[in-house]
């Protein structure tokens, strides 16, 4: 995915209220942009570190800006959850997930489970495969991760989300009802080889997640490339749950 605009950099002076972040930019002035990340961003919020927004297109928007990448340690970190859903359907789209290849129907943001919606619905379309031959339609939930304490480990989640236990418990359901579900966690870093849970930061998540592979969900983690032109994915990591 590249960014339809360039990116500005600046320097975060400090992220508030969750949604906020106060940047100074490079000829001095100090923008509030918007910050599209529930978590905590443990290890990407230092004030004084380095950073990178894109300029709203609407020019009626209230914050002009949006914050998109961090740094930690030198490396940048894609910190928008509202891009890895795009991102991943587009890499399947173009065959680059060798695990989720053979569905010729892909949809977005489907109706399922208790009151929800899944990131993305695969499925082989009935004009293109006789009945014998379809692949069951595969359910796939989205994650971004963004957290790294140490040597060569990614980690999710990075706060408490009842939210993500839930939808680890649907995947399940879907996985008994005949489906195949997919729990895919994207990381938007390039510095780890690893994924693992934050089991001491949500140790409910560590025991969904547990109980989900032994109802047969799967799992999938790709890490990306993160540059002020774009987001791509790169490469499978090793998953130690």
């Amino acid at each position: 995915m590249r960014f339809p605009d360039p990116l500005i950099p600046g320097r975060l002076i400090k992220r508030y209220k969750r949604f906020l972040a106060d940047v100074e930019l490079r000829d001095g002035d100090i923008v509030t942009a918007h910050c599209a990340n529930p978590g905590s961003m443990m290890g990407l919020a230092e004030p004084g570190s380095q950073v990178w927004l894109s300029p709203a297109r609407n020019p009626a928007r209230k914050l002009r800006f949006s914050w998109e990448i961090a740094s930690a340690d030198g490396e940048p970190v894609g910190i928008n959850t509202s891009l890895p859903n795009g991102i991943v359907a587009d890499a399947i789209a173009a065959g680059a997930i060798p695990e989720l290849t053979g569905y010729p129907d892909l949809k977005r943001e489907v109706r399922y489970g208790k009151n929800s919606r899944i990131d993305i619905l695969l499925s082989s379309a009935a004009e293109d495969s006789s009945p014998e031959n379809a692949k069951r339609p595969c359910y796939v939930e989205v994650k971004n991760v963004t957290l790294k304490r140490g040597a060569d480990l990614a980690e999710f989640p990075d706060s408490v989300t009842s939210r993500g236990a839930k939808h680890l418990e649907e995947l399940g359901d879907a996985v008994e009802a005949g489906y195949r579900a997919v729990m895919f966690f994207l990381v938007q870093r390039s510095d780890c080889s690893r994924l693992g849970v934050a089991g001491d930061i949500d140790p409910n998540y560590e025991a969904a997640i547990q109980r989900a592979l032994a109802r047969g969900v799967e799992t999938v983690c790709y890490d990306c490339k993160v540059t002020p032109e774009a987001v791509e994915i790169n490469r499978a990591l090793e998953i130690n749950i």
